[in-house]
């Protein structure tokens, strides 16, 4: 599971992360879906509704097995926190727009959890996320661009 938090008027790092993570959902091919889900979070769930999220996909080229979600702000700022993806300084941290550009994602079967800056090269991130969701597989399996 690959899990990212943005927000579709984030003028900041979200439009670059999330066409960074269309080529690594390309890179991941039909297992996306089916053992690798991708999910993207976003940070403004009052102004993100579902149809606002589901334009925001279409216009990024996302495929089928990689889910854009919105929520109530309290649930999300849980996740955030569980997940480590907030900022110790609460200057910071209460300015949306400074929020990290970071891709987490782990096997829920293993316990394994990893996390990468979000703009990393699609192949270094496919790499990781094989170590971490197929241990038995090795970096020169991955597939290339």
């Amino acid at each position: 599971m690959l899990i990212d938090f943005m927000d579709t008027t984030c003028g900041g790092t979200c439009p670059a992360n999330t066409a960074n993570l269309v080529r690594v959902q390309q890179l991941l091919g039909d297992r996306v879906g089916r053992d690798i889900f991708m999910l993207s979070i976003s940070l403004d769930p009052e102004k993100d509704t579902p149809e606002v999220l589901k334009a925001y996909a279409r216009r990024h080229g996302v495929k089928p097995g990689w889910i854009f979600l919105t929520g109530k702000s309290e649930e999300i700022e849980v996740l955030r926190r569980r997940l480590g993806l907030y900022d110790p300084d609460p200057v910071i941290e209460r300015d949306k727009t400074q929020h990290t550009g970071v891709l987490t994602f782990g096997n829920e079967r293993t316990g394994r959890w990893a996390a990468l800056p979000a703009f990393m090269k699609p192949e270094h991130i496919v790499e990781a996320v094989f170590r971490i969701t197929d241990p038995n597989r090795g970096p020169s399996e991955a597939p290339r661009l």
